[in-house]
This record gives structure tokens, C-alpha cells and sequence, in this order.
């Protein structure tokens, strides 16, 4: 079991930054995958990013590659996302997500959910 916990959600103009953090549970955090989706209004979740267990792998969707980056703090138990150059179409509410297997895109692999934090874009 772990429990994850976003943080860092907010109203930022175009062209701005923020750091989303996703504090995990428990004290088997290196042992799990983790990933962010985000989901819109009237929108389907949508992967965003994935890093590996170790850190040593991750993976981004075409809509944020080059803008956004994952990273985690394994001694911290602590998953973030540095967004940069934010647009009006990354507004959404993102979740972080985990599962105790390698890497995956698909929201329906992952086991865990935290309750999301509201990213807002403003043009």
C-alpha cells in the first residue's frame, strides 16, 4: 500500500513556471514506478510522464517533451514535475500515480491514485 499526496497546483500566466510534488507513503518508495497524467475538462486522463524506479529511465508525452521533466528524490519519497513554458492547454487537474511494476503510459496499469492538484493556465 502507499498513499500519494499532491502539492504545487496553481493560476500561472502563459509562458510560467511550477514545480508539482507527490510526497508517497511508506518506506517502499524505490520500489515503485511513478508517473503524472493530468486530465481536462470533459477530457479523458492523459499520460504525461513516467520515471522508472531507479530514476535512470523516463518517459514524456509529445505535448510536453522538452517543457516538463520528472524527477524523484527516492530518500525523500518524493516524485516532482518541473513545468516550464506552461500553455493555456496544459490547464488540468494532474495526478501523480504509482505501481510496483516497470514503466507504463496507461492509466489503467496503475494501482495508485493521489487526489490530484488543479494546474490553471491563464493567457
Amino acid at each position: 500500500q502507499v498513499q500519494l499526496v499532491e502539492s504545487g497546483g496553481g493560476l500561472v500566466q502563459a509562458g510560467g513556471s511550477l514545480r508539482l510534488s507527490c510526497a508517497a507513503s511508506g518506506r517502499t518508495f524505490n520500489s515503485y514506478t511513478m508517473a503524472w497524467f493530468r486530465q481536462a475538462p470533459g477530457k479523458e486522463r492523459e499520460f504525461v510522464t513516467t520515471i522508472s524506479r531507479s530514476g535512470g529511465f523516463t518517459s514524456y508525452a509529445d505535448s510536453v517533451r522538452g517543457r516538463f521533466t520528472i524527477s524523484r528524490d527516492n530518500a525523500k519519497s518524493t516524485v516532482y514535475l518541473q513545468m516550464n513554458s506552461l500553455k493555456p492547454e496544459d490547464t488540468a487537474v494532474y495526478y501523480c500515480a504509482a505501481r510496483p511494476s516497470v514503466t507504463s503510459t496507461h492509466p489503467e496499469s496503475y494501482d495508485y491514485w493521489g487526489q490530484g492538484t488543479q494546474v490553471t493556465v491563464s493567457s
